[in-house]
């Protein structure tokens, strides 16, 4: 059965009033990105001719990214990208949820104390200059491990796991245990199964996090053909001569296009993973969230 709420005249112009300005805010989240992807389809007399802020270009052109493609330098930095992506969010998120299960029992020794200790860590940390000193101790500069084993667990996101956990039905456990499986088989078989949505919640954050991170490139490396994309993106729009940055020698074509241009294609590369694969884990964003802060 369903209730239909009848709503008032004054009801109806709040309504399109809210309506209106989620929709501008909207917009006005998304025209950096809209802007970002025209301009690196704008030639460079239209450019010029506008002043160097275009909406609409009366033409299109691919050059800037057949550019940024034929350089050795931007492909490389997409694969170390995704190679650090995809290696350091599954460490990511296996260390957590091998930390957040034992965790989530009242009943480990010290579990408090533990709990204590990592959430102090939200609060203070050593600082750069020992971080850098304990990285390079390890042997791990210059190497994709400086971009991974740092921030292998991030204590906010190791508290959401645990909540999750801690909200999972004891009877499950409890019926996997009388069936003779171990803690590991009920993690494994039992627990991760039923995690789905706050896994990929948190593979969300762990995954843009190694996306977007520039620091510790910046910290750790100095062999440039290790450079994450965001590096390579910093020092394009730090560097004076994008055609160096790029190792492009051909003049011709650096000439015919403006450098804003080649700026807004490769920044255009860097977000446009992150744009794909957001949607199809927005389901499971929502609902690990909700379940993971609440307890109850």
């Amino acid at each position: 059965m369903s209730i239909q709420v009848s709503k008032t005249p004054s009801d109806r112009i709040a309504d399109i009033a809210i309506y209106c300005l989620l929709a501008f805010f909207g917009l006005l989240t998304l025209f950096p990105i809209y802007y970002v992807f025209i301009m690196s389809l704008t030639p460079m007399a239209e450019v010029v001719r506008n002043g160097g802020f275009v909406l609409w270009p009366e033409t299109f052109t691919m050059e800037a990214y057949k550019v940024i493609f034929s350089s050795p330098v931007v492909p490389q930095a997409l694969k170390i990208t995704v190679i650090i992506t995809l290696l350091g969010t599954f460490l990511n998120l296996a260390v957590t949820m091998l930390l957040a299960y034992p965790l989530s029992k009242k009943y480990i020794p010290g579990r408090s104390v533990i709990l204590m200790l990592i959430v102090f860590t939200m609060l203070f940390s050593g600082g750069l200059i020992p971080l850098y000193i304990v990285v390079k101790s390890m042997g791990l500069l210059d190497t994709i491990w400086s971009l991974v084993i740092p921030g292998l667990v991030s204590t906010f996101n190791l508290l959401i796991m645990k909540t999750y956990f801690e909200n999972l039905p004891q009877e499950v456990e409890e019926a996997a245990c009388v069936d003779g499986c171990g803690e590991l088989q009920t993690l494994l078989r039992i627990i991760l199964p039923l995690s789905m949505p706050i896994i990929a919640t948190l593979g969300l954050f762990y995954g843009v996090t190694h996306w977007n991170a520039y620091f510790s490139g910046i910290m750790y490396l100095s062999d440039r053909t290790l450079y994450p994309i965001q590096v390579v993106l910093r020092n394009m729009i730090q560097s004076p001569a994008i055609s160096q940055e790029l190792q492009v020698m051909n003049p011709i074509v650096m000439q015919t296009l403006p450098p804003e241009t080649i700026k807004m294609a490769t920044v255009t590369v860097a977000i446009l993973p992150v744009l794909l694969i957001y949607p199809f884990v927005q389901k499971y964003f929502i609902k690990g969230m909700l379940i993971g802060a609440i307890k109850g």
